[in-house]
């Protein structure tokens, strides 16, 4: 459970700011994503491994 402290006077939308930026590194958002549908553990590994190479691609384009 997220707990955000709202302080005499403040504003509103600044807590609820706050509670989105600690709900987000929390990834409970994204932790509920892949719950969602069942993922076969090959497919999982194979995106990991495009993902990677995608990275690796911007990288090496990056240093020519």
């Amino acid at each position: 459970m997220l707990i955000i402290p709202v302080k005499e006077g403040e504003n509103i939308d600044r807590a609820l700011k706050r509670y989105k930026r600690k709900f987000v590194r929390t990834t409970v958002k994204n932790q509920l994503q892949e719950r969602k549908q069942f993922n076969k553990p090959s497919v999982v590994r194979r995106a990991q491994v495009q993902k990677a190479q995608y990275i690796q691609r911007l990288r090496d384009a990056e240093e020519v």
